[in-house]
């Protein structure tokens, strides 16, 4: 819920209740309100919420839950898709919000990056291409200058 969310946010962020209130231009007791859940902000406090701490609307007043926990809100343009099963194969199933969002059907090319300490991460080819290429244009400047 959206208290749970300003809170979890609010200390990851270490901001006092006071900071916040400031940035998002409301008193500190009617944040502390919104915190306790004796009320709820309008819709344009919950857009300056959302940009100071980097996630959506969306994300800031929905709460998941993963194992009995709550569940961090990601920032924007993030998401947390939730597990995957790797099959006996190796397989793995992509979810299909995931695969149309990113425009991937049968036979796409997928890079596999890995960190040992990180973990693994999946980026479609061409993505990585253009990345590839924008780093190219830029060190080609970059000699030049």
């Amino acid at each position: 819920m959206l208290q749970d969310n300003l809170m979890m946010l609010r200390n990851i962020h270490r901001y006092s209740q006071e900071q916040i209130a400031e940035k998002v231009g409301v008193s500190r007791q009617a944040y502390a309100k919104w915190e306790n859940g004796a009320s709820v902000p309008d819709i344009e406090k919950c857009e300056r919420l959302a940009a100071v701490y980097g996630v959506t609307i969306d994300s800031l007043v929905k709460t998941t839950k993963l194992d009995g926990a709550g569940v961090i809100p990601p920032p924007a343009g993030k998401a947390i898709w939730g597990a995957v099963v790797i099959n006996e194969r190796g397989q793995l199933v992509i979810p299909k919000a995931v695969r149309e969002i990113f425009g991937l059907a049968g036979g796409a090319k997928l890079i596999v990056l890995t960190d040992e300490a990180e973990g693994i991460a999946l980026i479609p080819e061409e993505m990585l291409q253009e990345k590839m290429k924008q780093a190219m244009a830029y060190a080609s400047v970059s000699r030049e200058e």
